[in-house]
């Protein structure tokens, strides 16, 4: 590989006396193609290279500045912490300066530097990622998404011509691919899937513009660009540079951080994080778009890594395996686009008997949506899933309310492939044989896990019970037990009795 020759700031830059502050012994420059970043102990300062990529255009020094304010700008938001400050550099003689007070010659974005251990792709390398992380995870994205911008401008993003273009456009630069990491039949199949998707659910895009998930994003949202600093998740390096990558369906966000962990064969991770995502938002229906947008993301990786097959300047072992990862790649985004068989669970027991806790923990093993009815109910209501419930959030109008809605989310996602767990007491018949006539309407296949624990272990679970959506407290347990209805003849091969005493895995063996 040839040199490549370092511009004279960026030598200058290199050298401890540039900065006004204490630097490490040897200062770090990494490069991208589009910018040099410089690792000085306690900052990191970033300049864009003078590049015109069409989807980027750094090539004045105006647009640089420009485009360094709006990474402030937009990276303020999920990590204010790091972003600090856009400064000019100017000329003296033949000695840069940072600040200074003549004309500007060039831009800096100065960022306080984290270790690189903070990374989640670090942490998930050394093993240290858990299922805790993500749901945390989960709630951050939630809260990041509900404060980003959104207008009609914005909006225009969401409409199928605007998504569309995207997605012909990966078809058209990897066509070439074809018969090497990609595969002609996956190529077809997954374009002709994304064709049909978007010339069969108008309606469905619309309805994601209508209800405003069309937001300001942060366009690239994998676990190299979320940290763990401080004790607090940061969501940093966002898209600043190109709108149609950054005013994007919400959905778009949390399929590349699923998809990055199915990758990366944890989709447990990927689970954990997309039930506390959705929980929080209440954004069930947009699960429809999320198959569309992990194809997607799977496929852009595809096709980034298969750019590296065209380059001159990378080795033949490197090309190798650039091969094999597009290749992998390419197969995920197919993968995502194959019809699957959607099934209803419905968990049944009253308040303790551990339903949610084997719901989740089956969610994770078989790849389900969990609905909790404590989650439904309150967005029902308007109130936030942590607050505590008055007694109008129970009345027997609001019950109904929250059984049809968890019902219609079950139906709706089911018939669209999701395995779907209904996280409710469903102790009354009625409520379960509506939803058997509903899934037999539908032929999709249903099960109940109906949770069970002795009374003493219901009323010490109730008890201890902290930080949880649900409001159910010890003292209703005794009306719980007396009101709820046996199973019907009809219902009984449907059911699957759990001791929630002994250990899951064994318990659902059978399932997973």
């Amino acid at each position: 590989m040839t040199e490549v020759s370092i511009p004279p700031l960026i030598e200058q830059m290199l050298q401890p006396g540039f900065y006004p502050h204490p630097v490490q012994k040897a200062i770090r420059l990494i490069q991208t193609h589009v910018s040099y970043v410089l690792l000085t102990g306690d900052y990191v300062y970033k300049v864009k290279k003078p590049v015109n990529f069409g989807f980027l255009d750094y090539s004045t020094l105006e647009k640089r500045k420009h485009f360094c304010e709006e990474e402030l700008r937009l990276n303020q938001r999920g990590a204010g912490e790091l972003y600090l400050e856009v400064l000019p550099v100017t000329l003296v003689g033949e000695q840069y300066q940072l600040g200074g007070t003549t004309e500007a010659v060039e831009y800096t974005l100065k960022m306080r530097e984290f270790p690189q251990e903070a990374l989640l792709s670090e942490m998930f390398e050394q093993g240290k990622l858990e299922e805790a992380h993500l749901e945390e995870l989960g709630r951050v994205v939630a809260d990041f998404h509900a404060k980003t911008v959104t207008n009609d401008y914005i909006r225009s993003f969401g409409e199928v011509s605007q998504i569309r273009a995207a997605f012909d456009e990966n078809y058209q630069q990897t066509e070439k691919y074809i018969g090497g990491p990609q595969t002609q039949e996956q190529f077809e199949e997954t374009k002709r899937y994304t064709d049909r998707f978007f010339a069969e659910r108008r309606e469905l895009f619309q309805s994601r513009i209508a209800g405003d998930f069309i937001r300001e994003c942060h366009g690239d949202l994998h676990l190299r660009n979320i940290a763990l600093w401080q004790g607090k998740l940061l969501l940093f390096d966002c898209i600043e540079f190109n709108e149609p990558f950054r005013f994007v369906d919400v959905m778009y966000d949390v399929a590349f951080t699923v998809m990055d962990l199915e990758a990366r064969q944890r989709k447990d991770l990927g689970n954990a994080f997309l039930n506390t995502y959705i929980e929080q938002t209440g954004d069930w229906e947009g699960l429809q778009v999320l198959p569309l947008y992990l194809s997607r993301q799977a496929y852009v990786r595809a096709k980034v890594t298969s750019f590296l097959l065209d380059d001159p300047g990378v080795s033949a072992q490197v090309k190798q395996e650039a091969a094999k990862t597009a290749a992998s790649y390419y197969k995920q985004a197919w993968e995502y686009t194959k019809p699957r068989q959607g099934q209803l669970i419905l968990m049944s027991g009253v308040s303790g008997s551990g339903k949610s806790t084997t719901a989740r923990y089956l969610a994770r093993q078989i790849g389900a949506i969990h609905i909790r009815s404590d989650a439904v109910r309150k967005h029902l209501a308007g109130i936030p899933l942590l607050q505590r419930g008055g007694d109008d959030l129970y009345t027997p109008e609001m019950t109904q309310k929250t059984y049809a809605r968890l019902l219609d989310l079950g139906i709706l996602l089911a018939s669209q492939g999701f395995v779907v767990i209904l996280d409710a007491k469903y102790d009354r018949q009625q409520l379960r044989q509506e939803a058997i006539a509903k899934a037999e309407e539908k032929q999709i296949p249903l099960q109940i896990l109906y949770c069970t624990a002795p009374p003493e272990v219901l009323q010490q679970r109730l008890q201890h019970r902290t930080g949880d959506i649900a409001d159910a407290t010890a003292d209703l347990l005794t009306s719980q037990l007396r009101c709820a209805e046996p199973f019907t003849e009809k219902e009984k091969p449907l059911v699957k009795i759990l001791d929630t005493t002994q250990p899951q895995q064994a318990q659902l063996s059978w399932l997973v």
